[in-house]
């Protein structure tokens, strides 16, 4: 069917309620609308679901969520797993816990049990849950830092981390084979319950989880000494991580966090922010003012569903906060958390740092330095899960940190997942260490600067929306594919990646061997001095994006290489438009 006959498709079917028909019969006159929303079934990817909330087979609904849920019982039955439950979580958003009960409600219709939260949590909770459990999966319900009309729902596996191969193409197969809506199952929430077959969980799990965190403590001694002087400004941007941060902050000694009131409580409009987002300036303005009222040493925030987390920490020489992006938070974490362990009881033989592609080259000097094995995995946490699974599984590595550049990070094994809550708690236990040394953690930024080099990194996001725009999207990638470029910015190109491929091409001597990694669809550039450029479609945005490096002698030098950097992005893309 063409979107026009799935339009109307809608409209008539008794299935669908009277609410949706409502909303479906208001575009009536606008084309465009009915073609955006039903040109296409809402694509469930990799990660599972993102989109807007609305009607139409392209939208996030009550209906594309029981379709997607139908689908992964499908693939729970025919892997014979059904007996051991799902975990389902969600956060604040429009529609979150509407969506949390459409999937535990089709779960249930098909024999499988569903664990679901009481309230909004934290997407690490979740994961930690999976595996607490012994559940076969898991489901969030969250758009991540998407702006209000979004939403998404993300599938786990038993491990714990979000669906990798052979399960994610596995239940992709099976969602796709659900063509007719009216075939997905569900049942009353009463029988649900009654048959065992719905369960409420909360505050045992949210114990266990918070006692994991506390387990990561390295320095107990420093919290002890000056914790109670340090001052933290925190927010949760409106999202889960109000309730845990704090919790675990209080628990630990650190008497003086301060939360920014506008944004404490729970809200899926997001009225404070335009885009939830750590990564944007916006997000710190309310945040960054109580720092200065309260003459905070850091400042954080997390973001709605509380995986990625913002920092800014004080120059005590200039008074000053600056912003730490997601690479110098994670490697000032690498550094920290992989230096105490040395410092406090030895690293094993086998030790590992894990990073994505498009993460800092400072994490590969951070583990030369300290002499553990440094890991490469493709975007997206789920494949940092994947190895610690891998360690687990074979008894060989030890893992001691995992991060991304997209301002997330894991301390521990507890999940699988990206945990901001434990990043927040590792942050002011380090703040606290470095203060009984009688430094900032921006003193300790630069001490590593100094003994690593000056490293910058950076992301150019480019927006394309709709289908002219994926289209866009596609053509920058495969004209970087056929012809890429010998030089960038000045910089000759040495290598060239090809993910998608399974080729890495010395550009010298034309020696091509296989990266070693899935295929994907990315392409990275080595370059002289130790600059990179890495270029990948967003998976959850319709954004491509281009992700570089430089090395400089100082903070002023590498900022300068890395302004003149995005500008030869800048005039790259330009070239293909």
């Amino acid at each position: 069917m063409n979107y026009k006959e799935n339009y109307e498709a809608w409209l008539s079917n008794p299935y669908f309620d009277p609410e949706t028909k409502k909303e479906l019969e208001s575009i009536g006159q606008d084309d465009n609308e009915i073609k955006e929303r039903f040109y296409k079934d809402l694509e469930f990817g990799t990660a599972g679901l993102r989109g807007v909330i609305g009607a139409g087979t392209n939208r996030m609904n009550i209906y594309t969520v029981r379709k997607a849920t139908q689908g992964l019982a499908n693939y729970i039955v025919k892997a014979g797993k059904a007996d051991q439950g799902v975990a389902i979580a969600f956060d604040s958003r429009r529609m979150s816990p509407e969506f949390a009960d459409e999937a535990a409600l089709c779960l249930a219709a098909n024999g499988i049990k569903a664990y679901v939260f009481e309230s909004l949590r934290p997407t690490p909770e979740l994961s930690y849950a999976v595996r607490e459990l012994k559940c076969v999966a898991g489901i969030n319900i969250t758009a991540s830092h998407n702006p209000p009309e979004y939403n998404g729902y993300k599938v786990y596996w038993e491990d714990g981390a979000q669906i990798t191969p052979p399960h994610d193409t596995g239940i992709m197969d099976e969602v796709k084979a659900v063509t007719d809506y009216a075939t997905v199952k569900t049942m009353d929430k009463a029988d649900a319950r009654a048959k065992g077959l719905y369960e409420q969980i909360g505050a045992e799990i949210d114990d266990k989880y918070i006692a994991e965190l506390k387990k990561q403590v390295i320095h107990m001694d420093s919290i002890q000494e000056v914790g109670k002087d340090l001052k933290i400004v925190y927010t949760p941007l409106h999202g889960t991580g109000n309730i845990p941060a704090r919790r675990v902050l209080k628990e630990l000694g650190f008497e003086n966090v301060y939360v920014v009131p506008e944004q404490e409580l729970p809200d899926g409009e997001f009225p404070t922010v335009s885009y939830p987002n750590p990564e944007a300036a916006e997000a710190f303005e309310l945040a960054l003012k109580l720092a200065k009222e309260k003459d905070a040493d850091l400042v954080l925030a997390t973001d709605p569903d509380a995986d990625r987390l913002g920092v800014y920490v004080k120059d005590a020489k200039t008074g000053e906060y600056i912003t730490l992006t997601g690479n110098m938070s994670g490697c000032l974490l690498a550094d920290y958390e992989i230096s105490q362990k040395k410092e406090t009881k030895g690293l094993p033989e086998d030790g590992k740092l894990i990073k994505t592609i498009v993460t800092s080259n400072l994490a590969d000097a951070i583990a030369e330095y300290y002499g553990v094995d440094l890991i490469e995995v493709l975007t997206g946490f789920k494949f940092i899960g994947q190895q610690i699974l891998g360690f687990e599984t074979s008894g060989k590595g030890e893992y001691l940190f995992g991060f991304e550049e997209s301002y997330g990070c894991l301390i521990g094994t507890h999940a699988r997942d990206k945990d901001a809550i434990v990043a927040t708690m590792a942050l002011c236990e380090a703040a606290a260490y470095y203060k009984t040394k009688g430094m900032t953690l921006w003193d300790a930024m630069v001490a590593m600067y100094e003994r690593y080099g000056y490293y910058k990194d950076d992301v150019k996001s480019i927006t394309m929306k709709g289908i002219e725009g994926l289209e866009k999207i596609q053509e920058i990638m495969s004209t970087l594919r056929t012809n890429p470029p010998k030089e960038i910015g000045g910089y000759q190109v040495t290598s060239f990646r090809d993910y998608q491929a399974d080729t890495v091409t010395d550009l010298e001597s034309g020696a091509v061997k296989p990266t070693g990694l899935p295929k994907s669809n990315v392409l990275y550039f080595d370059m002289t001095d130790n600059v990179w450029m890495c270029v990948r479609p967003s998976g959850t945005e319709p954004k491509i994006k281009f992700y570089f490096g430089v090395v400089g002698d100082s903070l002023e030098d590498a900022d300068k290489k890395s302004e003149e950097m995005a500008q030869a992005v800048d005039k790259l893309v330009e070239s293909m438009s």
